[in-house]
């Protein structure tokens, strides 16, 4: 390998480092390695620039658009009622008959929209069902993931790998191509997920007729107001009859912490105490003012205690306050939501809010008001509240049906296209009808043609653009040939099997820690590189790559869905690891038997 190989594998190294500690939004991350490869004269201004006129990117942003158009009808609401089970049933034909119709959503439409519908509803259908939410709510990601893989639309990679393919002068993708291994390897999934990894995952299961409530504990700050009534009250071993499902855990008096969960103890007007409470009562406690929390100082002089509401939210990675503390960015004031509790990566956080540095993927419990899903509801800064889904959107009610039917002739059109006539020597694609249906949608007032710039993800766009100049320059500099000739003679004695799979865990891994997109654009040309050494198609190994960059299961921060559901199923990181990896292999065994058999090296 040249030295101008290793400079390159050096930035990459960086690049993926800075990516797995979330230094900066990863868009601008490969930007900033993209401008350094451009300025070492490793790629050229043009090859640079490549990427953001590429087809298969432009397709991503021009989707972003028809899935907002199809959200903004509410007809995923309608679709998500229509199929949630009406009764409780064995949990395999339960699951199915939800995981089954999500995937089928999401082959055709962005999957973080999906979650963002789906994910609140069948929490609140779960309790009502009397059943544990965390058994669906991992689950409705990887449907949505195992969706994906089947068509060349269904997730942002295949676009990705699919427009790398033409910049290379191939022939791209097929709308249902991916289908003839993905539809295996989704089956598969839904048959481990109903009769296994259901069971792996968390929450009890309850055959009373007990209402089921999934509801997490904080441990808050307190202390007694003026004239409180819980002056002078006896409390044995935490509890008081005044203050029903709250523990008092401790009490901070003189200085001295006095636990109270064992033994009888007076409360007295200086009192700080830390209350455990469930999310069940926490309106409740505001409302009757018996204690006052440490978190709600100054939130009276937005909303009276009648107009709270609790809500549950994601933060977004456009969030503004990102890397800030809760005090330092002022949330109260910013949104007039008080910050009651932050759960990250299965810690609850709810003593000494204001110090926590807030970060994208953290769940809030917040009491606010209905304004507040008014306000922000539809903002790219919150991913989901406890509200949205209950809500079908207000708007283009009577348009559901004509959107529908738009995204039926995208799918119809983008998959006949290359039978059509060609039009300036061009056989209409998928961005040919993506295009059409997004300008109709704009036009006829279902996509909100004055916001539209909101429902476009522009750091998944810009780490797509920028993926394809990383990948020309491993490409210029040899580092691709050379890792691929170092792959060829690792697994040499397999021939192409052996790098096929060299290939396929190579992306998986990347995928696990640094975006799915950028893992798809490194491994591309390394990829291609090896296919022209042994001279064999490499289309096998493009195939592989669209898999298992999409394939990520073992981990909340592979996949973006992963991400969203994990706040609200109040889930560990183990939890992704002990039901997800078996799904990885579940997809890698799949892939490496039927992609040589499909295509044929």
């Amino acid at each position: 390998m040249t030295f101008e190989g290793y400079f390159v594998l050096a930035v990459i190294v960086i690049m993926i480092v800075a990516l797995v500690y979330d230094w900066m939004r990863p868009g601008l991350l490969l930007f900033s390695a993209l401008v350094v490869l451009m300025a070492t004269g490793v790629i050229n201004t043009q090859e640079s620039l490549a990427g953001f006129s590429n087809k298969g990117m432009l397709t991503v942003a021009v989707l972003f658009l028809v899935s907002e158009g199809v959200r903004q009808t509410g007809a995923l609401n309608i679709v998500a009622r229509a199929f949630l089970p009406k009764r409780r049933g064995k949990m395999p034909i339960t699951l199915a008959k939800i995981l089954i119709p999500v995937s089928a959503i999401s082959a055709f439409l962005n999957n973080t929209p999906v979650v963002i519908i789906f994910a609140p509803m069948i929490k609140n259908w779960a309790e009502k069902m009397n059943l544990s939410p965390q058994k669906f709510l991992i689950p409705l990601s990887y449907a949505t993931i195992l969706g994906g893989i089947c068509t060349l639309i269904g997730t942002s990679t295949n676009l990705v790998v699919h427009g790398l393919m033409l910049q290379n002068n191939l022939s791209g993708l097929h709308m249902f191509e991916l289908g003839k291994v993905g539809i295996w390897i989704a089956l598969a999934g839904f048959i481990y997920l109903a009769f296994l990894g259901h069971k792996l995952l968390p929450g009890q299961k309850n055959r009373s007729k007990r209402h089921y409530q999934d509801y997490k504990e904080y441990f808050l700050d307190a202390c007694l107001p003026p004239n409180s009534s819980l002056v002078g009250q006896e409390i044995n071993n935490g509890r008081t009859h005044l203050l029903k499902d709250i523990i008092i855990h401790s009490i901070e008096r003189d200085n001295k912490i006095i636990d109270t969960r064992k033994g009888k103890f007076e409360l007295q007007q200086e009192d700080k105490l830390v209350v455990a409470v469930k999310t069940d009562a926490l309106v409740p406690l505001v409302t009757h003012r018996k204690l006052e929390l440490k978190a709600m100082k100054g939130f009276g002089k937005f909303y009276k205690s009648t107009d709270i509401k609790q809500i549950e939210t994601v933060i977004a990675p456009r969030f503004p306050g990102i890397n800030q503390t809760i005090d330092e960015f002022d949330f109260l004031n910013h949104y007039q939501a008080e910050v009651l509790a932050v759960y990250r990566n299965g810690e609850t956080i709810s003593t000494n809010v204001g110090s926590v540095r807030m970060k994208a993927g953290d769940s809030l419990v917040l009491l606010t008001n209905e304004n507040f899903i008014k306000n922000w509801g539809e903002s790219k800064i919150f991913y989901l509240t406890s509200f949205i889904g209950e809500i079908p959107p207000p708007r283009y009610r009577g348009q559901r049906l004509f959107a529908i039917l738009l995204v039926l002739l995208m799918i119809v059109g983008a998959t006949v296209g290359r039978y059509l006539p060609e039009i300036n020597g061009e056989h209409p694609d998928m961005f040919y009808f993506a295009a059409i249906v997004a300008i109709l949608m704009a036009w006829i007032n279902i996509l909100p043609n004055r916001k539209y710039t909101k429902a476009i993800s522009w750091d998944v766009l810009i780490t797509i653009a920028c993926a394809f100049g990383l990948s020309k320059a491993l490409q210029n500099s040899g580092a691709a040939d050379s890792i691929a000739h170092t792959a060829i003679n690792f697994s040499k004695s397999f021939g192409p099997l052996g790098v096929l799979i060299t290939i396929y865990l190579i992306t998986t891994l990347f995928t696990e820690v640094i975006t799915n997109n950028a893992a798809a654009a490194l491994v591309f040309p390394i990829a291609y590189s090896a296919a022209q050494q042994m001279n064999v198609d490499p289309k096998p190994f493009f195939i592989a790559i669209c898999i298992a960059a999409s394939a990520s299961f073992a981990t909340p921060i592979g996949y973006q869905t992963n991400l969203l559901v994990q706040g609200l199923g109040n889930y560990k990181f183990s939890d992704y690891t002990k039901v997800g990896l078996p799904l990885n292999v579940i997809a890698f065994i799949i892939s490496i038997i039927l992609i040589p058999m499909i295509w044929p090296f």
